[in-house]
């Protein structure tokens, strides 16, 4: 089975949660286990924060996509923005943030929930990416499995 599916949110913070739940949703309608769902929904919450905090200037119109894929036994979300970019070397967090701060731990959390990740800039527009993904396991009563 392959389902994908892409969003085009405003940079704001209730888009957040937005992307957040329709992932959920699709994932437990398509039958996905709700561990490995859990897992690539707060991966998801991280890279849409980072979006709309990083991805642009403060212009009210500014965007950002969310796209995933699920395909057989893997999930593969990507974030991109249309803001800066990277300006350096890929970045990797240096030291660990402290357990109590509010910025600063994102990507080291998708790093951590996910199998593979990519962060970079996107090539044609400008902006950052980052996709990553999962090998997800199943429910066993998935009717969508059933051949």
């Amino acid at each position: 089975m392959s389902i994908w599916w892409s969003l085009h949110l405003r940079r704001e913070a209730a888009s957040v949660p937005l992307a957040r739940r329709l992932l959920l949703g699709a994932m437990e309608t398509a039958g996905v286990d709700p561990d490995s769902s859990y897992d690539l929904s707060v991966a998801l919450s991280e890279a849409c924060a980072n979006a709309v905090e990083h991805g642009g200037a403060s212009d009210p119109s500014a965007a950002y996509r969310v796209t995933a894929y699920l395909d057989g036994e893997r999930c593969r979300i990507e974030v991109s923005d249309t803001g800066p970019g990277f300006t350096g070397p890929t970045p990797r967090p240096a030291r660990q943030a402290p357990a109590d701060a509010e910025h600063g731990r994102g990507l080291r959390i998708i790093r951590e929930l996910a199998d593979h990740v990519h962060i970079g800039n996107t090539s044609t527009r400008g902006g950052a990416v980052v996709s990553f993904d999962k090998i997800i396991k199943w429910r066993e009563d998935t009717p969508l499995l059933a051949v």
